[in-house]
């Protein structure tokens, strides 16, 4: 069997990755990874200057999403994985020009203890009356989908949309809340009110069985971090990736021009080479990709994957000397919510996060912009967002001190955005792929945005050829 893989992202590498294992194994498949830029690793890409680890995309995994950790370990990166300092896991809200720090026992949106409640500046008497009286809320028993605005709005009013829903999406997903939906972004807390109406009190219920679960573990079992990530950069992933894979079978610079179908398989046509031959494909790029990849094999499909919304990302690192810089926040970073009207949609003290990566002496702020709300900030140059982004870190922070070092990075249409009706939407889009002899999608498109989520898709995608192949 002789497999596409279209783009040379996580996803495409962790299927290539796959497919190159059961080569070894003495099946009989081969591969081609096309991908149309010059360099493979997606959004992923870092480097280190000076001893600091300067991440240009994503700086982390979920660690309770095993994919990404398990595959680290698979490539002989068990020893560089380090966890999140989540003795410094603050996080502050900009409200009017001043941070306000998010109110101790608050899991993301739900409060759980109630001085910090009642004592947070973040919200007035009346928006904390009416967290107080969401105890009551009745369970749910409907099963249509709704934007996280407006389940937030039903059970703790419009200002907690503006102070949490807002800034915590908007720094996740650089979306909006109000488009969001709540089934594809927030499931557990749809089950949280089905089971238990409120969900103060369905969280609450589920920390105690988590307590629960901690006491009977074994006394030895090691906490948990929030986040992992690589001692020397996410860019070690795509790295070890790209060593363990045939050089020949990885084309660069190779966007493929179009897709075509019949009874003996896949012809692809890309950049600079005639059209080939393959038994498979897989899609391993943004769906407005897949979109016009396979406008001419099955519109139906190619509709839906248009269908789904994309916003773009700009992140900036700034490097500085930490004696030139006046105290910081205890944290890990702050949230800007939509109603400061700022470019700056999150800014996270690197430096903290990951103890380790930044040289002494040295502090990192990476500055996030872009979303679905600052898409017009793109256009600009470098210099003039970096201009942009230090002007309003003076204003919050009182940082007037030169960087050492200043890059900004531009990641346009790359985070899909889970609109209401997502999740039927994906359910049709995977009914019309699998009409197609062959074909799979993988990527953050479809059912999960984080670095494990693309991990597993490209896995399951070529494990499901490995096995036909075998």
């Amino acid at each position: 069997m002789r497999v596409a893989i279209v783009g040379g992202g996580v996803a495409g590498l962790a299927a290539a990755f796959e497919l190159e294992k059961a080569r070894r194994a003495g099946a009989g498949v081969e591969y081609a990874l096309l991908e149309a830029s010059p360099r493979l690793g997606g959004v992923i890409s870092s480097r280190m200057d000076d001893g600091t680890v300067l991440e240009h995309g994503p700086d982390s995994f979920l660690t309770e999403k095993p994919a990404a950790i398990a595959l680290c370990r698979e490539l002989g990166l068990g020893d560089s994985l380090i966890g999140s300092d989540d003795s410094n896991r603050k996080t502050f809200i900009l409200v009017r020009d001043r941070l306000v720090a998010l109110p101790d026992g608050l899991m993301f949106l739900v409060p759980t203890q109630l001085m910090p409640t009642v004592l947070t500046p973040l919200f007035n008497p009346v928006t904390k009356l009416r967290m107080g009286l969401e105890w009551f809320h009745r369970a749910r028993t409907g099963q249509e989908d709704e934007s996280v605005a407006n389940f937030v709005r039903r059970h703790y009013g419009q200002a907690v949309v503006d102070r949490l829903a807002d800034p915590l999406l908007s720094g996740i997903y650089g979306g909006d809340a109000e488009h969001l939906s709540v089934q594809s972004v927030l499931p557990a807390m749809v089950r949280l009110e089905m089971e238990y109406g409120s969900l103060t009190r369905g969280m609450l219920a589920a920390r105690r069985k988590q307590r629960e679960a901690a006491r009977k573990a074994q006394p030895s079992a090691v906490k948990r971090t929030i986040f992992t990530t690589l001692r020397g950069g996410l860019q070690q992933l795509i790295d070890a990736l790209i060593a363990e894979l045939e050089p020949q079978s990885l084309h660069m610079n190779a966007a493929v021009q179009s897709l075509e179908v019949d009874a003996l398989g896949w012809r692809v046509r890309f950049a600079a080479r005639a059209t080939e031959r393959f038994d498979a494909v897989i899609l391993a790029t943004p769906a407005w990709v897949a979109a016009r990849l396979v406008r001419g094999v099955h519109g139906p499909l190619s509709d839906e994957l248009a269908s789904i919304p994309y916003s773009s990302s700009i992140t900036a690192n700034f490097v500085l000397d930490e004696a030139t810089l006046p105290t910081l926040p205890p944290g890990f970073g702050f949230l800007v919510p939509t109603l400061e009207r700022r470019s700056m949609l999150a800014c996270t003290f690197v430096h903290r996060k990951f103890q380790g990566r930044t040289a002494p002496g040295r502090a990192v702020l990476r500055c996030f912009a872009g979303g679905m709300r600052g898409e017009q900030m793109l256009a600009e140059s470098d210099a003039e967002i970096a201009r942009v982004l230090r002007e309003e870190l003076r204003q919050i922070l009182g940082i007037t001190s030169e960087p050492l070092v200043a890059e900004v990075r531009r990641w346009p249409r790359s985070m899909a955005q889970y609109s209401v009706g997502h999740a039927a939407r994906v359910r049709r889009i995977r009914e019309q792929a699998n009409t197609l002899r062959n074909l799979h999608l993988a990527g953050n498109a479809y059912d999960g945005i984080g670095i494990s989520d693309c991990i597993r898709l490209g896995q399951s995608a070529a494990r499901a050829l490995a096995q036909i192949q075998s």
